[in-house]
């Protein structure tokens, strides 16, 4: 639901490397919403015992977790059980695919790409091979200041866009991206976005264990709306300077959901294949 996010779903600004073994697919929302840089990696001043304190209570709360929780609109439950059909579909899609992890965090955490915290957004880690969220996002960014959707499948797709970029990582898109600057981040993040779609494709596959009921299409224009929330135009202006942007215009963003979506095939989603992003 091509990192972070849906918002990381935005990823790879500033002195952050897209892929590679050290390198951090991490969203510029907090650089877009005037939040110092340097709380982003290594720099956090949040109160150590209130994030552990934070930190626990999250790992018993994802313990107690249930299908039915998760249904229900627990968003920390919903992040587990998407993790957990995620790494259902993907073993099917991909030979050789092993499920990273998923960290649900408070606050601040530390990574193998350093340092984070809430303010970077949800964003994979390829160093260390994890999926970090901070359930906060969705109400406190995603719909509070990009104006996208908090229905249960656009927080799926946030969390499925992630995976996607972990997906890039095993087939070495990310370190092919990484070395062709803004226009390899923006074709990283439309795929990241199409793997999302694949995953939605399966997972509503009307199975008796499927995560999605089969999906409307008030369903997929929710995502839509959320995908363009997120667009390098509609955070930077329509008239910003398309050479900058890391990520996709809005039409992009919701179209290679689609095309993830309508196919069920990652084939579909090479992005590096085509010109007609």
């Amino acid at each position: 639901m091509p990192t972070s996010p849906v918002a990381e779903v935005r990823g790879g600004g500033g002195r952050i490397a897209l892929g590679g073994g050290a390198g951090l697919i991490i969203t510029i929302v907090a650089l877009l919403f005037g939040v110092n840089p340097g709380q982003i990696l290594g720099n956090s001043t949040n109160d150590q015992s209130s994030t552990t304190s934070s930190q626990t209570a999250i790992d018993q709360h994802l313990a107690s977790c249930t299908y039915e929780m998760a249904n229900q609109g627990d968003a920390i439950c919903r992040i587990k059980a998407t993790a957990a059909s995620l790494n259902v579909v993907w073993p099917n899609l991909m030979d050789g695919y092993t499920a990273p992890r998923t960290k649900v965090f408070s606050g601040s955490v530390n990574t193998g790409c350093g340092a984070a915290t809430s303010a970077t957004g949800p964003f994979y880690c390829p160093a260390d091979q994890t999926v970090y969220v901070d359930p906060t996002f969705f109400d406190d960014v995603l719909v509070g200041q990009l104006g996208g959707s908090n229905d249960a499948l656009s927080q799926e797709y946030v969390i499925a866009h992630e995976f996607g970029h972990h997906v890039e990582n095993l087939t070495g898109v990310l370190t092919k991206g990484q070395r062709m600057g803004n226009n390899g981040s923006v074709r990283i993040e439309l795929q990241a976005d199409c793997l999302a779609g694949v995953w939605a494709n399966h997972a509503d596959d009307g199975s008796g264990d499927a995560l999605l009921k089969p999906l409307t299409p008030a369903d997929i224009q929710r995502v839509g709306q959320t995908a363009k929330a997120i667009g390098d135009d509609s955070i930077q202006g329509a008239n910003s300077n398309r050479e900058g942007w890391t990520h996709g215009s809005a039409e992009q963003r919701s179209r290679w959901f689609g095309i993830g979506y309508q196919s069920g095939d990652p084939r579909k989603c090479d992005t590096f294949a085509t010109n007609d992003l």
